[in-house]
């Protein structure tokens, strides 16, 4: 019996009893039931009671014996015990939790998938860099923890679609283009451009591309760099997340939004709802009534467009595409964002609260002999995605990326990470999957097959380490589904290191082939199922991450 399996019977205890009269409460939609801190006190608790008594008008022990009753005598149940104010912890019977392994085996990549956020339409946008440079570290963070994200929600059943927001527009594009044709002149690059080697490299590859450029007009030449030099940014930032295996599902380009009309058409929708006004010569967005520290402007007196409108025309797209939620995630140097981007939601007659969510992420630095690499994309001194992965690896990267809470700047050890020793946290959990793995192909070697399920007899998994290992098992679609709800893809890394640790302790404690001329028995065959069930899980946490789980290592 799983986690969810127990819950729906707890629920349905509680239907019972309101169905006889003897509780006037709503049935609970949900209800909590989760590993207690103490083994001695069962496989589960609830504080299902407590919940309760309150619109019950009843004290919660009294609730609690009512449930209690009623739980005892379901299937599966071995003993109900009401402790504290009203908590019930239950011990599931001989049997019951075994069977844990065997849902996990036959679910597959299916395990620990739900439907909990079935319904909803996502746009996650993350990284977005400016494509004026190649993707740096910090950017790097926002792909491994973004397409985690989006996988966990997927997991969780939303519809999700990944989106890439192109800068192309506005004076960062022509500072990068004057900085292209400086290089290809031979000139200095301006004081306010960009430098470093790509830049050169960039530089070469449009001349290439457009034999004659450098004979054109100066003005000929920047439009072209500016074109060109972008389209070649944006197929390396592709490539280069391709490699990292991140795949977006559309690449927006903010120069279409002024191409289009969008900009004045998200004006006028503004202007509909009562919120634009014009003052000093430009048009301006009311954001102040919406809680924001300054009203904004959206065209300047000379006719310009600004970044803000670009912002408000973004957004009422990304809604006309059917999107129910945006979600963008957001550097630490973009924290004053939140306010204004959350009062454009509200003047366009949507609820922030609804339809925006914008995660903030914390910085990362590459550590080297002891100190931070500082980055600067403009002096060319910064160090790259390409460059975390050639020093720890892709798995490494994208493991470290995501197994701390984006709130968290973090610091990443290139030493630490490419070790292949326990002390690694990648290595620990893949290592524990290889090992799964070499135990299934020696059991096959010799003969040994898992069989169907009806042949497994789970009851025979009654050692302490192989219950704690299917209490593990157990939790991983409640721990997905936390992640999911929570934004927090590293809640699935730590949980994996939790039970890569669980697995080797019950492999020490817990012979599992036979040895010599021993035959095989049916708590052999159970525990097969047992290591079969922790590498589906494992397999799958790690795949949440964009992870590999080796079989050989």
């Amino acid at each position: 019996m799983t986690p969810e399996q127990l819950r729906d019977l707890v629920r349905t205890a509680v239907a019972a009893v309101v169905e006889r009269g003897t509780l006037a409460v709503a049935v609970p939609d949900d209800v909590l039931v989760e590993r207690p801190k103490n083994p001695e006190h069962g496989d589960y608790a609830t504080n299902v009671a407590l919940r309760l008594a309150k619109p019950a008008g009843m004290p919660p022990r009294a609730v609690a014996d009512l449930l209690a009753e009623e739980l005892r005598a379901q299937p599966g149940v071995a003993r109900v015990d009401v402790a504290g104010p009203g908590f019930l912890n239950v011990t599931l019977a001989q049997g019951a939790l075994g069977q844990i392994a065997v849902r996990a085996v036959t679910a597959g990549e299916g395990y620990g998938r739900t439907d909990t956020l079935a319904g909803q339409r996502l746009n996650l946008e993350f990284v977005s860099a400016n494509p004026t440079g190649p993707v740096t570290l910090g950017s790097t963070r926002w792909a491994a923890v973004g397409d985690a994200l989006a996988r966990l929600l997927e997991s969780s059943g939303a519809e999700v679609s990944r989106e890439y927001y192109v800068n192309d527009a506005g004076a960062q594009i022509e500072r990068f283009a004057r900085s292209l044709q400086a290089v290809a002149l031979g000139r200095p690059v301006p004081e306010d451009g960009y430098q470093g080697d790509y830049v050169g490299e960039v530089a070469a590859r449009v001349v290439a591309d457009e034999p004659g450029l450098l004979e054109r007009p100066e003005d000929e030449q920047v439009a072209v760099f500016a074109e060109r030099g972008v389209a070649a940014m944006v197929a390396d930032i592709r490539s280069t997340l391709e490699g990292f295996g991140v795949r977006y599902d559309t690449f927006f380009s903010e120069r279409t939004l002024h191409e289009s009309g969008a900009l004045e058409k998200a004006v006028a929708t503004l202007r509909e709802q009562g919120h634009v006004f014009e003052a000093d010569g430009a048009v301006w967005l009311r954001t102040t009534v919406f809680g924001d520290d300054k009203d904004r402007v959206l065209v300047k007196a000379d006719g310009e467009p600004t970044y803000f409108a670009a912002d408000c025309a973004y957004y009422l797209d990304k809604r006309a595409r059917g999107f129910d939620r945006v979600v963008i995630m957001l550097g630490a140097d973009h924290s004053g964002y939140v306010g204004r981007y959350k009062a454009l939601v509200a003047a366009s007659g949507d609820d922030p609260d609804t339809h925006l969510e914008i995660l903030i992420g914390q910085l990362v630095n590459l550590v080297r002999d002891g100190e931070p690499v500082r980055m600067s994309k403009r002096k060319g001194n910064f160090v790259l995605l390409t460059d975390l992965v050639d020093a720890v690896g892709t798995d490494a990267a994208r493991y470290a990326l995501a197994r701390a809470s984006v709130d968290q700047t973090i610091d990443i050890d290139a030493d630490l990470w490419s070790r292949r020793t326990n002390d690694n946290p990648v290595f620990y959990v893949q290592y524990a999957h290889a090992r799964i793995s070499s135990v299934l192909r020696n059991a096959a070697d010799l003969g040994l097959a898992l069989g169907e399920a009806g042949d497994v007899d789970a009851g025979l998994l009654v050692h302490e380490r192989e219950n704690d290992l299917l209490r593990a098992i157990g939790e991983f679609p409640r721990v997905v589904t936390s992640a999911a709800e929570l934004r927090a893809p590293h809640r699935v890394a730590r949980y994996l290191e939790e039970l890569a640790g669980t697995y080797h302790r019950f492999y020490d404690a817990c012979r599992v082939l036979p040895r010599g001329d021993e035959e095989a028995t049916p708590l052999t065959t159970a525990r097969l199922w047992l290591c079969a069930a922790t590498a589906v899980v494992l397999r799958n946490g790690l795949g949440v991450l964009g992870v590999s789980a080796p079989e050989r290592m």
